[in-house]
Parts: C-alpha cells; sequence; structure tokens
C-alpha cells in the first residue's frame, strides 16, 4: 500500500457482532506494522438498529478520514444507504443472499457470506468472520494474521469453537482469492513491526487509573461511560482496585469521596445525565478539600438527548456545575495517548490541591480505537500532596484540617491518625473544622480555597503548538478535536510533520505561500492564560473548532484574555469533525 490512507466500513444489523468483527480488524493491522483509528455508529437503542464501523489504516493515521475505500455490507441497508460515502475507485464486498440489488458503478464482490457459514457447519453469527478472511483477501493481505487472532479470541471456548471459526475465515478468504482475479485498487501488505498497542480512549482511561494507584472506581452504566466501567470491572481487582456499581450516580459520587476522605485514590465515571445527579455532591468535595476524579464523557442533549453520539457541549457545565465556587481542574485529553498520561496527572492535581479534578472527553475518544505507542509506566510518577503525621501534630500541639496557609493547601491527616480527629462536613466551618459563619471566617475560608487555582496556574503545563511558531492562519482547540485537525494539517500538507511540530508550507496554485499551525489545550480549567495570550496575540488569523453549538470555548478565550477570534468551525449533530470538513474550511479562509 502506498503512503495514502485506506478507510474500510463495515454495517449490518445490529446484533450480528458488526464492532467486534472491526476491532479485529484493527488488531489485525495495527499487528501487520500500520497505524489505525476507528469509529462506531449505532442508534440510541436498547436492541436492533443499524450499526456501522470504520476503520482507517496508513502509515500515519490521526483520525478517520472520508472517503471510505472498501465498504463491507452485511445487508441492503448498508448497500443503499452508505454508498454516497464512497471513493471513485470504491470496492463493496456483499452478501447476494440478503443485497437483492447490487446495481452500483463501484467495483462488487458478491460473498455469499451466510451460504458459506452454512458450508461449513457455522452458526449465522459467524459470517462475519466469512466477511474478514474475504476483505483480506481483496486488500491482498496474508490470512495469517486472521488465523492467530481467532486462535486467541477464542481460545477460552474450546478447541471446536476455534476450529469452527479458523474454517469461516479460511473459506471466505479463499473464495476471494478463488473468484476475484481483477487486482483492487488498495493493497495492503505487512510492515515492519511497531512499538504500539491498539486501545479505545477509555481502555487508555483504565490503564492511567491503575498506573495511577487508583484504588476505588465507582460507576453507573451511562454510555459512553460504560465501557470504562466495564474495563475497570474486568481488570482493576487484578491491581488491588475495588470496583462498585451503586443504585444510582448520587451514591456514586458520595462513595468516591468518603473514599477520597480516607485517603484512598478515587475515581467515578458518568455522562452528562448521571453528573446532573451528582452536582451537589461536587460540591461535598469542594467544601471538605476531599480529592476525587471524575471522568466525564459527553454526548449530546438537553436531557437524553443523543445517548450514542458524540459531542463537546459540557464544558461550561463542568466549569459552573454545584452552588458557589470552589476549585477544580478541568483536563480534556487529545487522543487515546493522553487519555493514559493524563488521568494518571489528574490523580496528582486532584491529592496535591484537594479538589475535584474532572476528565472531560466524549463518544468519539472514549469508544474510539487507535494504535498508540506503548505506554511508559516509567512515566507516571505519584504525587500524593501535603500529609502530617502523629509527630507532626505532637510537635504542632493541634491539628488543624483546614488550616488557612499561604498556598491554600492544608495539609491532610489520615483518618485514624493519633491527634488527627476533626469535623468534615458540608458547612461553612473554621481551621477545626466546626461550623463557623462570621464574616472574618467565611472570608479566609473561601479566599484560602481559591488560592489553590492561583498556584495551580503556576504549575499546570502549557497548550501546545504544532506547526510554525508563526502562521498566517492558527487553528485552536481542545479536546478530541484534536485528532481530525491534525489529519485535516497532514491531508493540506501544510506543515510535514504534525506529531512532531516541525514547520513547513505548501506552494499553492499562485506560487505564493499559506501555513498553518496549531494550538492544542488539554488543561482547560483553569485556563493556562500567560502563554495563551503571548501566542495568540501573535496570530494572525484565528480559526477555533469545536463540537458544540454556542463555542463555549471560544468564549472562555474571549472571556480569559480578551481576544476575539475572527473565525469558527463548529458542529453539533452528535458526529465528530472529518478532516475533510476541517480542510475545507481552512481554504476558504485563506482564499
Amino acid at each position: 500500500m502506498s503512503e495514502r490512507l485506506v478507510t474500510i466500513k463495515i454495517g449490518g444489523e445490529a446484533g450480528f457482532g458488526i464492532k467486534v468483527a472491526g476491532s479485529m480488524l484493527g488488531k489485525i493491522f495495527s499487528r501487520m506494522g500500520y497505524q489505525v483509528f476507528d469509529y462506531t455508529e449505532y442508534p440510541s437503542l436498547i436492541r436492533g438498529g443499524h450499526n456501522t464501523f470504520e476503520i482507517t489504516i496508513g502509515e500515519k493515521v490521526h483520525h478517520h478520514i472520508r472517503p471510505v475505500n472498501l465498504l463491507v455490507a452485511l445487508n441492503q441497508q448498508t448497500f443503499d444507504e452508505h454508498q454516497p460515502e464512497l471513493s471513485k475507485d470504491a470496492g463493496i464486498i456483499y452478501d447476494p443472499g440478503k443485497v437483492k440489488n447490487a446495481n452500483a458503478k463501484f467495483t462488487l464482490f458478491a460473498v455469499p457470506f451466510s451460504q458459506i457459514t452454512r458450508d461449513v457447519g457455522g452458526s449465522e453469527l459467524m459470517k462475519n468472520t466469512v466477511a474478514l478472511g474475504a476483505l483480506l483477501a481483496v486488500l491482498g493481505a496474508n490470512i495469517e494474521g486472521l488465523l492467530s487472532l481467532l486462535r486467541e479470541t477464542f481460545g477460552s471456548k474450546g478447541q471446536p469453537v476455534i476450529d469452527m471459526n479458523l474454517k469461516a475465515g479460511s473459506a471466505g478468504y479463499d473464495f476471494a482469492k478463488k473468484n476475484f482475479k481483477n487486482p483492487f485498487a488498495y493493497k495492503v501488505e505487512n510492515r515492519p513491526p511497531r512499538e504500539q498497542i491498539y486501545v479505545t480512549g477509555n481502555e487508555a482511561v483504565g490503564m492511567g487509573a491503575i498506573a495511577a494507584g487508583c484504588r476505588a472506581y465507582f460507576g453507573y452504566p451511562m454510555t459512553p461511560s460504560s465501557s470504562l466501567l466495564e474495563f475497570v470491572a474486568k481488570n482493576g481487582p487484578k491491581f488491588g482496585m475495588i470496583v462498585r456499581q451503586p443504585e444510582d450516580e448520587i451514591a456514586v459520587l458520595n462513595s468516591a469521596i468518603g473514599a477520597g476522605w480516607m485517603g484512598t485514590r478515587s475515581m467515578v465515571g458518568t455522562s452528562g445525565g448521571g453528573f446532573s445527579l451528582m452536582t451537589e455532591a461536587l460540591g461535598l468535595s469542594g467544601i471538605t478539600e476531599t480529592p476525587v476524579v471524575i471522568f466525564m464523557g459527553q454526548r449530546p442533549g438537553p436531557a437524553t438527548g443523543l445517548p450514542t453520539w458524540s459531542g463537546q457541549a459540557d464544558l461550561r457545565f463542568l466549569m459552573h456545575a454545584a452552588q458557589d465556587e470552589f476549585p477544580r481542574m478541568i483536563i480534556a485529553p487529545g487522543d487515546q495517548e493522553e487519555c493514559f498520561y493524563l488521568t494518571a496527572e489528574a490523580f496528582n492535581w486532584a491529592e496535591k490541591y484537594q479538589m475535584p479534578v474532572f476528565l472531560l472527553s466524549d463518544k468519539n475518544l472514549a469508544e474510539g480505537g487507535k494504535t498508540v505507542p506503548v505506554f511508559d509506566q516509567a512515566k507516571v510518577q505519584i504525587d500524593r500532596g501535603e500529609w502530617v503525621t502523629a509527630e507532626d501534630i505532637k510537635k504542632q500541639g493541634k491539628y488543624l484540617r483546614y488550616k488557612v496557609t499561604e498556598s491554600g493547601v492544608s495539609p491532610r491527616a489520615l483518618p485514624g491518625t493519633e491527634g488527627g480527629v476533626h469535623l468534615a462536613n458540608s458547612d461553612e466551618h473554621d481551621e477545626y473544622g466546626y461550623n463557623v459563619e462570621d464574616v472574618a471566617n467565611r472570608n479566609a475560608q473561601m479566599q484560602k480555597r481559591m488560592r489553590k487555582l492561583d498556584n495551580a496556574l503556576l504549575q499546570i503545563p502549557d497548550p501546545k503548538l504544532y506547526g510554525p511558531d508563526q502562521a498566517d492562519l492558527t487553528i485552536v482547540s481542545w479536546g478530541s478535536t484534536k485528532g481530525p485537525i491534525l489529519q485535516a494539517l497532514a491531508d493540506l500538507s501544510l506543515f510535514p510533520s504534525p506529531s512532531t511540530g516541525e514547520g513547513g508550507r505548501r506552494p499553492d496554485e499562485g506560487g505564493e505561500t499559506s501555513s498553518v499551525n496549531f494550538l492544542h489545550f488539554n488543561y482547560v480549567w483553569p485556563f493556562p492564560t500567560p502563554r495563551a495570550v503571548m501566542i495568540l496575540e501573535e496570530a494572525k488569523q484565528l480559526l477555533v473548532v469545536e463540537n458544540n453549538f454556542s463555542g463555549q470555548f471560544e468564549g472562555l478565550i474571549r472571556q480569559q484574555t480578551g481576544i476575539i477570534p475572527g473565525h469558527h468551525l463548529r458542529k453539533y449533530d452528535g458526529r465528530p469533525f472529518w478532516p475533510e470538513e476541517i480542510v475545507e474550511k481552512v481554504k476558504n479562509i485563506l482564499g
């Protein structure tokens, strides 16, 4: 395969293992030495509906792209509905037993999935395995990757199940090899192996939590955080993590705050509707100064909204949730690699400043699979903040849990520490924790708590600039829009290596040059004002890209810097940005 990217889409009815088949495909290509990014779409139904799995592979992949180059249609709806997404030289692999009207201007590969499955004695669910075999044959790939993965996947189900799947995959592969002699426009071949893994955003968050020493996870199933709960429930106990699903979201956060007060690193996972029930407990974390990490998987609202789709419209919600004001931090990973390392960092921030810290993700990132370098656990440093011991308390003669300090951080005593008895409730309090409502005490405690953010601002990392230091256009964004923006810049050839930040320019048809750089924010609150102002003020033109209607991050830039971006690109239909949409916007701005 050339340096160009290839996008494959599999579609069919829910219940036929579309996502499982797609994930297996991602693992196969990853092991063949390719980079991979996948994207799933499924309706907000308990059962049934049309499901698709889309995967882009290539030498360097930041995000999935359009058009689709190879479509695997397991039913008529897939065959008919997705043709407008195909490239001119695309192919369609389909089951003639399911697709009756197979008229199309694309290269057609008729593979009787169901019939082949029956011929080898398999169940109807194995037709996806037949389809994977046929797909690899059409792309000119070796079948050994599929066979090895089938042995691995079904190893615990017994040899008869393994053998049946091996027969199904081989039969699909052999059928395509025998019947389709003309070469397809897209080919893949084994590349040198890479030190990489293929993970979803939620899997990476779960790994980061384990690496950070999280010992208590509480969650109530809610897309797109449900898969995080499933991941830690399966893997967390192996590393000493307690995983609980309480009766509701109110109990979820209260339980995590209780664990945090006891000195246990704790975490919760939710989405907008579930977090709505947590806001009072969030205030409890704020006034008791109890650390907790909250994973927020965004999806479009309001109310139930679009439960299985993606968006970035909860930023302002998290900034202001719960009554009054108290310190909090919002960290938004941009890709699966950042999901791991920033999750680990979130626990450090929470304990160092004794406050709630949000990990703000969305469905596109949470459920999307991507190849990333193997995580380096040596980079995960654990900082548990300030603690006092029984000896410290004895020397001081007393213990002030909410001592007014210059940093705003009052050292904690682990429950059970001799001399460390104190009150921790939801009322305003003095340094001992006793309820006190006078003006002087209120001001002292309020100012103490808010000083945490002043000190945190001195330590949080700057936003990262990709591309040349100076450019004709600076794209500004946050969170999961990182992938499509980097992919768009790579497609535009505006600079050669977005991942390393190396600069470059592209000659246009008129002989002039235009350049674009990209300022990406992981730490969105507190807003990293000094560094951001310096870069934003130097920009010739600004384009803010985000997945919401009102431009919440653009408004935050105005609020914190006084700078008014000249351009924006917003999307709020539940779908992530396609790199092509960003390319078109950039070209329109640069003329």
